[in-house]
C-alpha cells in the first residue's frame, strides 16, 4: 500500500487545468498501490485554488502558502514539496510537464534522492508496481522506465492524460508548514515575469487549435486570425514561422515548443517536419491544408486540403461564417 502526491500548478490564485491531468495519473497510480491520493498547493493567495482541487476526489487537500511564495522560484518551492513527500510516506510525487512542472520536479526529485519519469504519455500497473511509457526519438519509439527508489517523482504530459472531473464531495482542506529554503536559494532574485495577454484559449488547454507555418510569411496574422476567431480557436505555429519572426515564439507547436492534443488540429502551410509531428499529433481530429501532395504533415491528417492556402483558407473562414449564420 503506497500513497501518491499531486503537486498542484496554481496561477493567479487558480489550478491550472494541468493538475487535472496529473490527478488522472494519480487515480490510476494509486489505485494499482492499493493506496490514496493527495494534493499539494502551494503559493500564497490559494483559496480558490484549494477550493476546486478539494472537488477533484483526493484523500486530502494539503495547502503551503506563505508571501514569501507568492512569486515562484523553484529553489524557493522545492524544499516544501520534498518535506511534504517525505515526512508524510508518499511513495509517488507527480506534476504535469509543463514548463512548471519541468523546472520544480527534477529539484525535488534531487532534494529526494529519488528516480526520476519526465514527461510520460502512459503508466503500466503490474503486481502493485509502475512502470511509465515515455517517449523517445521526437515521439518515434517509446520506452518503458522502471523507479527503483523508494520515492518516485513522475512528470505527465498532459496531452496524454484526459482531465479528471470534479468527483462531486469536497475534500478537507489542511494546511501544512512551508519550508524554508536553504542559503543558496537567497541567491535567486525574481526579476519579473513577462506575460502575452491574449484573449483567446491558451494554447496547450485550447480545443481547437489553427497553426500556420512559414508559408504564411507576413501575411500570417491575416490569414490565421478570422478562421481563429471564428472557430474560437488557440493560435500556433511552426519553428520555422517562428524563427522567421512570423509568429512569435510563445505560439511554437512542437517537440521544442508545446504539446497540444486538441478536439481539432488545423495545420496551414505547415510541410510536418518530424519535430512538429511530436507536439500535435495526439490531436483528435487533423485537417491540413498545404499546397504540396507530398507533404508528410498529409500522413497524419484525417482530412487533407492540397490547395492554395492565401485562396482556401479565406474560403473556408467564410464558409464557416456563413454555416453559423
Amino acid at each position: 500500500m503506497a500513497d501518491v502526491l499531486v503537486v498542484a500548478e496554481a496561477a493567479e490564485g487558480k489550478l491550472k487545468k494541468t493538475t487535472h491531468s496529473a490527478v488522472t495519473f494519480a487515480r490510476q497510480a494509486a489505485t494499482a498501490l492499493g493506496g490514496t491520493y493527495s494534493i499539494l498547493v502551494i503559493g500564497s493567495g490559494l483559496d480558490a485554488a484549494a477550493a476546486e482541487a478539494a472537488s477533484l476526489g483526493a484523500a486530502k487537500v494539503l495547502v503551503a502558502q506563505d508571501a514569501s511564495l507568492e512569486t515562484y522560484l523553484a529553489e524557493r518551492y522545492a524544499p516544501t514539496v520534498a518535506e511534504v513527500a517525505k515526512s508524510r510516506g508518499f511513495a509517488v510525487v507527480v506534476g504535469a510537464a509543463s514548463g512548471y512542472g519541468k523546472d520544480l520536479l527534477p529539484r525535488v526529485a534531487a532534494r529526494l534522492d529519488a528516480g526520476y519519469a519526465s514527461d510520460i504519455t502512459g503508466v503500466i500497473t503490474e503486481g502493485g508496481s509502475l512502470r511509465y511509457r515515455r517517449p523517445m526519438f521526437a515521439g518515434n519509439a517509446f520506452g518503458l522506465v522502471s523507479v527503483s527508489t523508494p520515492i518516485q517523482v513522475v512528470s505527465v504530459r498532459q496531452s496524454a492524460f484526459a482531465a479528471a472531473d470534479a468527483s462531486g464531495a469536497q475534500t478537507a482542506v489542511e494546511a501544512v508548514a512551508v519550508t524554508q529554503p536553504g542559503a543558496a536559494a537567497g541567491r535567486v532574485e525574481f526579476v519579473s515575469f513577462d506575460q502575452v495577454k491574449s484573449s483567446r484559449p491558451e494554447l496547450a488547454e485550447a480545443k481547437v487549435v489553427v497553426s500556420g507555418g512559414r508559408a504564411l510569411k507576413e501575411k500570417f496574422n491575416q490569414v490565421i486570425d478570422p478562421l481563429a476567431d471564428v472557430l474560437g480557436a488557440a493560435v500556433g505555429a511552426s519553428r520555422a514561422a517562428c524563427d522567421a519572426g512570423y509568429a512569435p515564439g510563445d505560439l511554437q507547436v512542437g517537440q521544442t515548443g508545446k504539446i497540444v492534443a486538441p478536439q481539432l488540429y488545423i495545420a496551414i502551410g505547415i510541410s510536418g517536419a518530424i519535430q512538429h509531428l511530436a507536439g500535435m499529433k495526439g490531436s483528435k481530429v487533423i485537417v491540413a491544408i498545404n499546397k504540396d501532395a507530398d507533404a508528410p504533415i498529409f500522413q497524419v491528417a484525417d482530412y487533407g486540403l492540397v490547395a492554395d492556402l492565401f485562396a482556401a483558407v479565406p474560403e473556408l473562414t467564410k464558409q464557416i461564417q456563413s454555416a453559423r449564420g
